[in-house]
């Protein structure tokens, strides 16, 4: 948002600059100490600040523009006044700050301040009496802190305190008969735009006319009146030409289609920062963490937050920014919401004496020392390396070393200054930017240089161009290049750089439009329902863009700044377009042009960026070609001898000559103004007919996740009634952001699991899921760290939960504490049932506590909320966590978010509604940790023994691996064991070695559980195990589902997860069977629907994204999966009959087919179509005969299903089924209507079942074991 085009509605669209303020002591109210900064008393009066006032401002007032007295009095002297004497190094300093109007709009300061002696005698008695008590006082705790014995005393004054007292009194001191007081004042400009080097000129050639000994050639009120009155702003695409007071100054403004006016020297956060950094710095702006910048001095805090807000175009920073904060507004570190702030620091303070409320999502960055702190964390920018390759290719043009200027020594920083206040000091107005003279020196024989020709070398970047800093330099000291050379390559370099980022959006985005949901008829129909309706299709884009960029945009385009950039998008149909988007679509269109590609192919090419030499042009013809030039400074018509020219101070300025503009003498400003007032109008008059404008506001305010009021600290009213209705207005934005997010995470989940009813498992892509599961420990954190007491360690709510655990763990030595039991009893017809694993908020912190992966508190809490969420216990845990309300009275301020009843009951609800859909937030993400497992195998006890004789051993399946053959302990059920996270289980195996007595053993199911997560799978089965029975098996893969817990049921039973698939069912197998024969069999239409459709949601299974798929184990072997549709057309009219009691099954007639192949020879109708059929019958012996001879005990029905797998994975199944359908074992074993015996359904089997033909099917380990083919 830095310097937004065109200034708000009513605003004069002409005037240069808006007030001129001036800013010093009081002299009617002396000294006050500014007990808002927060200053201790033990550093000595002259280091110690006190309250400044503002002394005057013209004009008074302005109506589109009111003045803020308190927040200019505290922008321009942030730190109060300060007092120096002689000794004391006096350089004027230049900063700028920015104040950000309710509605968004923004207003520049541009201050220069600088030191006049007291002359007031009041004031001077005041700091010497100051520094009397201040010296008695360190005396006293000198010889306090000395040892008390006379001796000691005497020796130790002699030797080290007597010369540091002396040592105090003489550099700490004000003596009022020997030394000069002085103080500071500052002059400021006040601008619509950020023209800051215009401005800096104007207040430094300003200050010079008051240090020079001639006074200067008008008085100071006609360049004060000119500037105000009779300077226009340069129309867009357009310089002007106004006068200071000793040389004319220049300013330009870009034109409809360039990018927006940004005047802060980028190459200064170049320097600072370092290219790598500010990348970094640059990715957590874009994703809205909380930035703070910190430097001691206020305009590299400015220079560093306006070049990197610049850099985001066409997106703007739409949460807090300060990019100076006050020290009486430190508070505002507290806000639980994205931010963009600098804060100074004192000299010698470092980095780790610096208490920050919450810095779990913080990214610190510590300008003077060239060193940031990123949150732990965050995808990486796309194409990250490119990227930065192309941007040090521009830096190394201009000179400037990519790894940043002025390493983080001392006296680097402390060099710097010298120069800057040299340069304010020197003849030269002082707009010299500081590194163009040092810079040169400090590279020559460096070690750096070397680094850099090489990196030239290979970049292909031309070495004389590494030059031209040198004779730069060595100019500037001869003083025959103006300065305007200096300021036109910050300006090329500036509008270059620029044009590299807006460019990686323009290519990141060419295809947005696509994607915009234009849902609303008209205007007033969407921003009323505005929060109901998606604005942007964010899936589809996200499929459709390279799978490198996806961690990255699917954080991005959650974002406020990308929502609101949308927004504009869609209320363009109806009203202007904002100025940042007319420029960004103008650009897409250009590409569209030029490159004619296929918006369907996304690449992650990288495409460098092509306009940078005309960019850099259009600046230079500006610059060298003045289109305007503005009055000049005249005479005014002021009474003689007031504000009578005195060296070194300020004039009091004649406030009557000041307070107005002239009548009409400027026709260009006032013909401007009339249209702009014409266009004005017109403006209102639409919106009024289009809109009722309360509605707009309304939206407004709801759009901007805290409303407008909340962009915006407001710098002047600092009572306490303000501050807790800010704080209350914190509490509701942060319920309303929990609200929005887990209301977007449900819709996301049942959205996809409607799509997928039935169909396998439902998921919303890993990905997305992860970046909206992210974006809630996030808000987690930041409610937790609102309101803070005391604040320990990085994240506050772990930090609760520690506390919480103490206390509770103290309880339980004392007293046993009753613990939340859940009453999920897995119960079956035999009474086995797995225990029932306790609910306790402890015993899932130290499942996470002993996680050696992780090794933060920040990583600890997230493990915590994922495991919680897993769990459906997020918010159970976190309401037994605020049950202990003494705890939380401790840790919070009565504000706090955690304090407020009515919204913590109401975020406990939101959160609540999560437990409706099934998350795998925590088995996904740690895939590397040890987990306990119980399994208990349950027999069906009415038909069988429970216990076999035999030993039984079980092979445990899931997506991340497998345990391996475990033998389970003789008569025992129930077992436990630890083994690396299997992700979800998919199948059992289970078998036995036959022996002893009672060998055989009806199965009725398997069940298993994550003792961590509680989610427990059922692997039903319902047949025997045994030789000599039912098929003979003596070990069986079962198909795992996961079983829904208790707590789901009370949410309702119509917003569950659909079930996932089973295994084939105990009637279905055992009517496979004919155990039982009672079962209705299906008819032949069913049979063919039933393939249909398992073939059909293999096939919709590879056309997901892989990391939505999900099981095809399931798909193939589950209840409804092509084994068992394929099983059911084998058992149509097939002859079961027990031939002498024997049953028989569908492979006996596999085999039986078998062995007619390997005996006969075929006749076929010609050569090639035998040579077909016999490599087909010679593959289909080879694989039966495989599985045959494995080493496993499976049984018929477990060959068969080997078969189907294997034939499905290469592609074999629609060869086979033709030679089986012709084979002369077939008419023996089948009846005459048998489907496998009907020529036309054999051929719509064959068709249905090459569809299969294109996917790659990898089997699951434990279905092909020890089969070789």
């Amino acid at each position: 948002m830095s310097g937004s085009g065109a200034p708000g509605p009513g605003a004069a669209p002409c005037r240069f600059a808006h007030y001129f303020v001036l800013c010093g002591i009081d002299a009617e109210s002396g000294l006050e100490p500014d007990e808002l900064a927060g200053e201790n008393f033990d550093q000595s009066p002259l280091r110690r600040t006190f309250k400044s006032k503002v002394l005057a401002h013209y004009p008074q007032n302005i109506e589109w523009n009111p003045f803020d007295q308190d927040a200019v009095n505290m922008l321009c002297m942030p730190k109060g006044l300060s007092f120096r004497t002689q000794t004391d190094n006096r350089d004027p300093q230049l900063h700028s700050f920015i104040i950000t109007r309710e509605d968004g709009s923004r207003t520049y300061g541009f201050v220069l301040t600088f030191y006049e002696e007291v002359t007031s005698k009041q004031i001077c008695t005041a700091m010497q009496t100051l520094y009397q008590m201040h010296n008695a006082e360190q005396y006293s705790s000198v010889c306090a802190s000395s040892s008390c014995s006379m001796d000691s005393l005497a020796s130790s004054i002699d030797e080290g305190d007597a010369t540091s007292l002396a040592k105090l009194q003489r550099y700490n001191s004000y003596d009022i008969s020997r030394d000069t007081l002085y103080v500071s004042k500052c002059i400021c400009l006040i601008t619509p735009l950020p023209f800051m080097q215009a401005c800096k000129k104007f207040l430094v050639q300003l200050y010079k006319a008051v240090t020079s000994q001639q006074p200067p050639p008008l008085p100071l009120e006609s360049y004060i009146h000119n500037i105000l009155y009779e300077v226009p702003l340069p129309p867009p695409g357009r310089s002007l030409k106004f006068y200071g007071v000793y040389e004319p100054i220049i300013c330009q403004r870009p034109g409809p289609n360039e990018l927006p006016l940004s005047d802060y020297p980028l190459r200064e956060v170049f320097e600072l920062l370092g290219l790598e950094n500010l990348v970094q710095v640059f990715t957590c702006v874009l994703l809205e963490m909380q930035i703070l910048l910190y430097s001691q001095d206020y305009q590299r805090l400015m220079t560093v937050a306006e070049g990197i807000t610049t850099l985001l175009f066409p997106f703007q920073w739409q949460h807090v920014y300060v990019p100076i904060l006050p020290a009486s507004l430190l508070h505002f570190l507290d806000a639980p919401v994205p931010y963009l702030m600098g804060l100074q620091s004192k000299e010698g303070t470092d980095r780790s004496k610096l208490e920050l409320p919450q810095e779990a999502n913080l990214c610190f960055v510590d300008i003077d020392n060239h060193f940031i702190e990123l949150p732990e964390e965050f995808p990486q920018f796309p194409n990250k390396l490119e990227f930065i390759q192309e941007i040090s290719e521009v830096l190394l043009q201009f000179g400037i070393p990519p790894e940043g200027n002025l390493h983080c020594s001392d006296s680097a920083t402390k060099l710097k200054n010298l120069v800057l206040s040299d340069l304010v000091n020197d003849k030269k107005n002082g707009n010299i930017p500081s590194n163009a003279l040092n810079m040169y020196e400090l590279l020559k024989g460096n070690e750096t240089i070397a680094r850099l020709q090489a990196l030239a070398k290979r970049t292909g970047v031309m070495m004389e161009k590494m030059a031209i800093t040198a004779p730069l330099a060595e100019k500037q000291k001869d003083g025959k290049l103006p300065c305007e050379e200096v300021e036109l390559r910050d300006y090329k370099l500036n509008v270059q750089l620029r044009e590299v980022f807006a460019n990686r959006f323009t290519q990141m985005f060419a295809d947005y439009e696509a994607f915009v949901i234009q849902a609303a008829p008209d205007m007033e129909s969407w921003l009323t329902n505005r929060e109901q309706m998606q604005n942007f299709d964010k899936a589809s884009f996200l499929s459709d863009q390279p799978e490198p960029y996806l961690p990255f945009l699917s954080h991005f385009i959650e974002t406020q700044m990308f929502a609101t950039f949308i927004d504009n998008k869609i209320i363009s149909q109806w009203e202007e377009k904002d100025p940042f988007l007319r420029v960004f679509d103008s650009r897409i269109e250009k590409i569209r042009l030029y490159n004619v590609r296929a918006p369907a192919l996304r690449t992650s090419n990288y495409q460098k960026c092509s306009t940078l030499k005309e960019a850099a042009q259009s600046i230079e013809q500006r610059l060298m070609k003045i289109d305007h030039t503005a009055i000049h400074p005249h005479l005014l018509d002021m009474k003689i001898g007031q504000g009578k020219y005195e060296q070194g101070f300020f004039p009091k300025l004649q406030s009557d000559v000041l307070a107005t503009g002239p009548a009409n003498n400027n026709r260009w400003a006032s013909r401007s103004t009339t249209t702009q007032r014409r266009k004005d109008r017109l403006r209102q008059h639409s919106e009024h007919i289009g809109l009722d404008n309360d509605l707009r506001e309304k939206y407004m305010q709801e759009a901007r996740s805290l409303g407008k009021n909340l962009r915006q600290p407001k710098l002047s009213d600092l009572s306490p009634a303000v501050i807790a209705q800010t704080n209350w207005k914190f509490v509701e934005g942060l319920l309303k952001e929990c609200r929005m997010k887990t209301k977007r995470m449900l819709v996301e989940k049942m959205g996809h699991e409607a799509v997928e009813l039935g169909h396998g498992e439902a998921n919303i892509t890993g990905l997305e899921e992860n970046t909206l599961i992210a974006s809630l420990c996030d808000l987690l954190e930041r409610i937790w760290s609102h309101g803070l007491q005391v604040k320990q360690g990085k994240s506050a709510l772990w930090s609760h939960l520690l506390q919480y655990q103490e206390r509770e763990e103290k309880q339980e030595h004392s007293a046993e504490s009753p613990v939340a039991v859940g009453t999920e009893r897995r119960k079956s017809d035999t009474g086995i049932t797995l225990p029932t694993l306790r609910v306790s908020l402890i015993q899932d912190m130290r499942h996470v506590q002993n996680m050696s992966e992780i090794k933060t508190d920040v990583g600890r809490a997230r493990a915590w909320i994922r495991l919680s969420l897993e769990k459906k216990l997020l918010s159970q845990h976190l309401k037994q966590l605020l049950s202990n309300q003494a705890l939380a009275k401790k840790l919070y301020k009565r504000y706090a978010f955690l304090r407020c009843e009515e919204e913590r009951e109401q975020f406990l609800y939101h959160l609540l509604s999560l437990n409706a859909v099934d998350y795998f937030c925590f088995t996904s993400v740690f895939t590397t940790i040890m987990i306990p497992y119980r399994s208990v195998i349950i027999p069906i006890k009415k038909l069988s023994n429970a216990i076999t004789t035999s030993n039984p051993w079980i092979c445990v399946s899931g997506e991340l691996g497998d345990t391996g053959v475990m033998q389970i302990p003789k008569n025992h059920l129930e077992m436990t064991f630890e083994c690396q996270n299997l992700g979800k289980l998919t199948t059992v195996q289970i078998g036995h070695d036959n022996s002893g007595l009672l060998a055989k053993w009806l199965v009725d199911c398997v069940m298993v559980r994550n003792e961590i997560t509680g989610h427990t799978y059922k692997f039903p089965c319902g047949r025997w195990l045994g030789k000599g029975v039912d098929d003979g098996s003596l070990e069986r893969i079962l198909i795992g589902e996961l079983m829904s817990s208790t707590s789901d049921e009370e949410l309702g039973k119509q917003c569950r997860t659909p079930p996932q698939q089973k295994s084939p069912t105990t009637a279905r197998r055992l009517s496979i069977t004919s155990l039982t024969g009672k079962n209705t069999k299906p008819n032949a239409g069913q049979i063919q629907e039933g393939i249909g459709e398992a073939v059909n949601n293999i096939v919709k299974h590879f056309h997901k994204p892989e990391k939505e798929r999900g099981s095809l184990t399931i798909l193939l072997c589950g209840e409804n999966g092509l084994v068992a549709a394929l099983e059911q057309v084998f058992h149509h009219g097939f002859k079961s009959a027990r031939i002498f009691h024997k049953n028989v099954f569908i492979w006996d007639f596999i085999e039986k087919a078998v062995a007619y192949f390997e005996t006969s020879d075929q006749i076929g109708d010609n050569e090639e179509a035998l040579l077909l059929q016999r490599s087909s019958c010679k593959t289909f012996c080879h694989y039966v005969n495989a599985i045959n001879t494995a080493p496993r005990n499976i049984g018929k029905d477990g060959k068969f299903q080997i078969l189907v797998c294997l034939g499905t994975r290469d592609h074999l199944l629609s060869q086979w089924i033709p030679l089986l359908a012709e084979c002369p074992p077939i008419t023996r074993m089948y009846e005459e209507n048998a489907l496998l015996r009907d020529r036309m359904t054999v051929n719509s089997l064959i068709r249905v079942l090459q569809t299969l033909q294109d996917f790659n099917i990898i089997l699951e380990g434990s279905l092909i074991k020890g089969v070789d083919v």
